[in-house]
């Protein structure tokens, strides 16, 4: 069955049943491989995307709930010109990358946080990262990485 959807800009379709999950259409089906995979059990949020505006674990979300959706993956996040996000650089910047499994979907959940809260708490920041396990960076570089863009460092 043909799924057609907006991809980082870019209108797409693909042929898939339609339980096949999002996180392999976007690796496997669109060569989109930032998005990770983890525990395919949507418990890590390595695979986390934007659909239509909300964080979803695209390893447990359906393609055809994608269905004339606009996706955003980690892949859209840098400018035309390949330049990294204010995000992206500030999380380079505050150690808040290591190992790089978890990287791609804290970048989108923290993207789509700031989007709808420019200028979140330190809290608010940590309760969002909530679903996004990261096993290397201890989450404080992250957190501070968020808080520098949205003009509250620590």
């Amino acid at each position: 069955m043909a799924h057609a959807l907006t991809v980082n800009g870019r209108d797409v379709e693909v042929e898939v049943p339609p339980f096949y999950p999002l996180a392999v259409v976007l690796r496997e089906e669109l060569g989109l491989i930032g998005t990770k995979t983890g525990c395919f059990e949507g418990r890590c949020g390595a695979c986390v995307v934007i659909v239509n505006g909300r964080t979803v674990a695209s390893c447990l979300y359906p393609v055809a709930l994608a269905e004339g959706a606009v996706v955003r993956t980690v892949e859209g996040l840098a400018d035309s010109d390949e330049r990294l996000s204010d995000l992206q650089r500030a999380v380079l910047e505050h150690g808040g990358v290591q190992c790089g499994v978890c990287t791609p979907g804290v970048l989108m959940t923290l993207t789509n946080l700031l989007e709808t809260n420019p200028a979140p708490a330190e809290d608010e920041v940590r309760s969002a990262l909530s679903g996004n396990l990261c096993r290397c960076t201890g989450y404080q570089g992250i957190v501070e990485a968020a808080l520098s863009v949205a003009g509250g460092a620590s």
